[in-house]
């Protein structure tokens, strides 16, 4: 059976134009996998809506035409030649496939890495996966703990399912989050549904650290925890 296609899905404030020129997301693909026929690229340009709302319409555009949906920001240098070679592998083990995330969760648990509210760092072995920091080499490498464990949480910095997957088991994102708590959600819907996720050995280079504490993130904190009743 044929392997689906990989359609990359990526929301930037950039232009059209400007994405491959400017972005790290942009670059790293034209350099490297321009041009490859497994490979699509879908840009919300010129974005200021939430992520969900983006992410949902690929999903149901995928109704006509399945794929692999990779949900990724457009600070994101994908560094691996191999990166969609080692999707693919980790796909067969686990539905939804990240970079980093957390193998277990906890109450008022404001982010993948953190154990509490006061931003407690967690330990190796609940975390997974790692990745670069920076926006040039060489970069602050942070292995987080062992690569290919079972999550409970993901990052969205990159998160990535077969679009027949998501569709079968109505999992999509919340639109009521915006650039906030819609990947901590996400993940946390598919757990209910009983679809398994997982971290992936695929390097890559984040030039952001997160916005956490700003007013924005603060109001989806209080609406991710009357959410879930935490």
């Amino acid at each position: 059976m044929p392997r689906p296609n990989i359609r990359i899905v990526c929301a930037t404030r950039q232009s059209a134009e400007a994405f491959h020129r400017e972005t790290a997301l942009g670059k790293s693909l034209a350099t490297a996998y321009q041009g490859l026929p497994f490979l699509e690229l879908v840009v919300f340009a010129d974005n200021a809506a939430g992520l969900p709302a983006l992410y949902n319409r690929a999903i149901r555009d995928a109704a006509a035409k399945p794929a692999v949906l990779v949900f990724v920001h457009d600070d994101v240098h994908l560094i691996d030649y191999y990166w969609p070679d080692r999707l693919y592998a980790a796909l067969i083990d686990f539905p939804i496939v990240g970079l980093v995330g957390n193998r277990v969760r906890r109450p008022r648990q404001p982010s993948w890495c953190f154990q509490d509210e006061w931003f407690t760092w967690d330990s190796f072995e609940n975390m997974s996966g790692f990745m670069g920091h920076g926006d040039v080499l060489p970069n602050r490498l942070t292995r987080y703990g062992l690569v290919g464990a079972e999550c409970k949480l993901l990052d969205g910095v990159f998160l990535a399912a077969d679009s027949r997957t998501l569709i079968e088991h109505d999992l999509y994102f919340d639109e009521a989050f915006d650039f906030h708590f819609y990947d901590l959600d996400f993940c946390r819907q598919a757990e209910r549904k009983g679809v398994r996720m997982a971290t992936a050995p695929i390097c890559a280079l984040h030039e952001s650290i997160g916005y956490a504490r700003t007013a924005a993130w603060t109001a989806a904190y209080a609406k991710y925890l009357a959410k879930w009743g935490e």
